[in-house]
């Protein structure tokens, strides 16, 4: 009987029958082809560029690439790297070129493996690839950036597939049970209990080891096979177990693993983690690889990581590598153990990395001489004064004094930053006292150039505050909301937003640089706004634009367009959104309605304002300018006013409103500096009457028209061409959606 009879070979293995045919059938990888996910958008539009997959065996690279294929008007075009040389590039390539000039037609060429392929076969395709003749699709398991020529990797975009999650396999392992055409559909199979859980634990992320599993395990369970349609297929734990032998590490110890494996080991260390550093210690081992590379690590570690806040560190580790070298392996793994642990579970201090700083001031520094008083006076102390006025450190008491020690130009400069914790943080007062005695004495003799004295290294926190708040002053106020939202916001690259209100166009293109492989979709309350956004994306190819939709929520349907086939947003951010959204009823009905277009776990961001809290025209005007009377009837208007623009709920009900919604936030208060000049058209359009809503129509209200138009007068002689530091408050609403 021919299991795949009318369909495909049934003399070909489980996992090349059920390769997905296109997208809809594809499993896992929903960072890269879900639905909104920038690879998806550009195979949908036919528009693919140039694209390198990079990932373990058995997660659909090569898959994908045939999906691809199948989803395409160019012309696919395969090659494995380790089959072909120089000579099948340059056929391909004419056949492309052929296909482009008689046919209007663009070829696809997909290398499997491509990293195999030496540096000449390589740049044979590289000016192809340039010119657009061939699209350039590669798959490797290798890290291209290491691997695959660099030119070639700068011209495409690299797009990591991660091993499968167990869901991932179990729905890969459903599909095939249930296929009839290519699969076990036309039978009745059943497992014992924990033996398919079996399979996909084992199989590692790996769909090809599980279908390969899953079809020795079928195939080999009844006494012939096939049985007639219909039968029942029972699979044992046992025979589960026999298909899918215990999986080889994936380990090269010349490759990429040994690198990642060794990494993710020394960053264990560094985080204080035990229990991960075993594991990947084991994995090395059990891989093979030697151990006295790994105690060389431990020995960098040992002054990199740890230093001077437990400076016996050293010692540990150097010794457990000596009794190593006499002990061997296994018994070995005792002192490999050993020195991992005290190396996990001691205090860490980077200071060391004091000496690339130092390093740095000399690359960077033309030549300082060495100081006077710090030079060597054995030879020519009489003739040339070298060495005087050198304090002998033994002849004061506690052994030490101040005096300058670093070159002229950079006195005061500080390489060494002491931790806080164990050994160093006992020294760290000592050492800060006296560089603070070395400043003072630098000072009072004038030995020092003169400019700065005490600087701070690259990469010092206090220095790193000090010119973010230099730079947000420097920002419009639109960028510095942005930045104050935006601050403790980490997005992976592939996750979807939704901008609901952006009044500045700020928000859109941060969020669109920070998800590159994700999307951004922004709504658009009117066609200016929309019109205008979607001319700044025109220069962007059409599958890496942000989308851009008319309308505002919760308008049904606007709704029914963002949710097209399926779609949930991983972030969604607005500014000003919950103000201007209008009664309460609205606002519930809108928040219930993003509950249903996030994603589980989803992230919200609004920035909404106030009013209350900034800065208000009344702090601006010296009060003895306007009468007392008038000037407290002005405060009281401007307060009212204020009030009408804030939410009238409390923090506590805001918050319970968004948890009524399926969103459980925090509230925390903010505000934006700008440098604002008052120029007269901003200040006529601010006391204007006309305009409803208007400060100036609001405050007319309160005050009447005459003492109002009375005060505008005034404010405008006295306001006029001044330039003062304005401050808008905010609230920074940020949360997640509930289960």
């Amino acid at each position: 009987m021919d299991l795949f009879a009318d369909a495909v070979p049934a003399n070909q293995p489980l996992a090349a029958r059920m390769r997905p045919r296109n997208l809809e059938e594809y499993v896992g990888q929903d960072h890269i082809v879900g639905v909104g996910r920038l690879l998806r958008r550009a195979i949908d539009a036919d528009q693919l560029s140039s694209l390198i997959f990079y990932g373990p065996p058995g997660t659909g690279k090569t898959t994908l690439a045939r999906v691809i294929a199948g989803s395409t008007q160019s012309r696919f075009v395969t090659l494995n790297a380790v089959l072909t040389g120089v000579a099948d590039i340059r056929r391909e390539i004419s056949d492309a070129k052929d296909a482009r000039d008689l046919h209007s037609k663009r070829t696809i060429l997909f290398v499997d493996e491509v990293h195999r392929w030496n540096k000449s076969q390589q740049d044979a395709l590289l000016p192809w690839v340039e010119n657009g003749t061939v699209i350039l699709i590669g798959a490797t398991t290798e890290n291209p950036y290491f691997e695959v020529n660099k030119a070639l990797v700068s011209r495409s975009r690299v797009f990591q597939l991660t091993a499968l999650q167990d869901e991932h396999l179990a729905q890969v392992a459903r599909l095939a049970l249930a296929d009839q055409e290519r699969g076990y559909g036309n039978w009745t199979v059943e497992f014992e209990e924990g033996a398919l859980e079996h399979l996909v634990k084992v199989s590692s992320g790996d769909a090809r080891s599980l279908l390969n599993a899953l079809q020795l395990a079928v195939e080999t369970s009844p006494e012939r096979f096939p049985p007639p349609k219909g039968s029942r297929i029972t699979v044992s734990l046992a025979a589960a177990e026999e298909s899918i032998q215990k999986k080889a590490v994936l380990y090269d110890k010349e490759g990429d693993y040994h690198f990642d494996t060794i990494s993710a080991f020394i960053k264990s260390l560094r985080g204080s983690d035990p229990d991960a550093a075993l594991y990947w210690m084991a994995l090395m081992i059990r891989a093979g690889e030697d151990p006295r590379f790994i105690f060389r690590r431990m020995l960098i570690s040992a002054c990199e990581d740890v230093g001077l806040a437990a400076p016996e560190a050293l010692g540990v580790v150097e010794s457990c590598a000596a009794a190593f070298d006499r002990v061997g392996l296994p018994e070995g793994q005792f002192h490999l153990t050993h020195a991992a642990l005290y190396l996990a579970t001691c205090p860490k201090s980077n200071s060391a990395l004091g000496f690339f700083d130092a390093l740095k001031a000399v690359d960077e520094e033309r030549n300082k001489d060495v100081p006077n008083h710090l030079r060597d006076d054995s030879r020519d102390k009489h003739s040339f004064g070298h060495g005087e006025g050198y304090k002998y450190p033994h002849a004061w008491r506690d052994h030490w004094t101040a005096q300058q020690y670093l070159p002229d130009g950079l006195a005061g400069r500080v390489f060494y930053r002491p931790g806080h914790l164990g050994h160093e943080g006992v020294v760290r007062d000592t050492v800060i006292s006296r560089r603070e005695a070395q400043v003072a004495a630098m000072l009072e003799t004038d030995e020092s150039q003169p400019g700065e004295v005490l600087t701070y290294s690259p990469g010092d926190d206090e220095r790193e505050r000090w010119v973010r708040r230099t730079e947000s002053r420097q920002e419009t106020l639109a960028l510095a909301i942005r930045h104050a939202l935006y601050q403790h916001w980490s997005p992976q690259r592939h996750h979807r937003i939704l901008i609901l209100a952006d009044p500045a166009g700020a928000l859109v293109w941060e969020a669109h640089r920070r998800v590159p492989e994700g999307g951004v979709t922004a709504l658009c309350p009117n066609t200016k706004a929309y019109d205008a956004l979607s001319w700044l994306a025109g220069g962007l190819p059409v599958s890496e634009r942000p989308r851009f939709q008319r309308g505002v929520l919760p308008d049904s349907s606007l709704v029914k367009e963002l949710t097209e086939q399926d779609q949930r947003y991983d972030h969604i951010i607005a500014r000003n959104w919950l103000a201007n959204m209008g009664d309460e009823n609205t606002k519930n009905q809108a928040l219930h309605t993003l509950r249903h277009l996030a994603a589980e776990e989803a992230v919200i961001l609004l920035a909404e304002p106030r009013p209350e809290a900034g800065t208000t025209l009344s702090q601006l005007i010296p009060a003895h300018l306007i009468a007392a009377p008038h000037f407290k009837k002005f405060q009281a208007a401007e307060r009212i006013v204020h009030a009408s623009l804030t939410p009238q709920k409390g923090q506590d009900q805001i918050i319970q409103q968004f948890s009524e919604a399926g969103w459980n936030v925090v509230m925390e208060p903010m505000s934006a500096k700008e440098q604002r000049i008052l120029s007269p058209p901003l200040l006529e359009a601010w006391f204007s009457t006309d305009r409803m809503g208007s400060y100036g129509q609001r405050m007319s209200q309160e005050l009447g028209q005459d003492l109002w138009q009375e005060l505008s007068k005034t404010l405008l002689s006295v306001l006029t061409g001044q330039k003062v530091t304005w401050e808008t408050a905010f609230w920074r609403i940020n949360g997640v959606r509930t289960s």
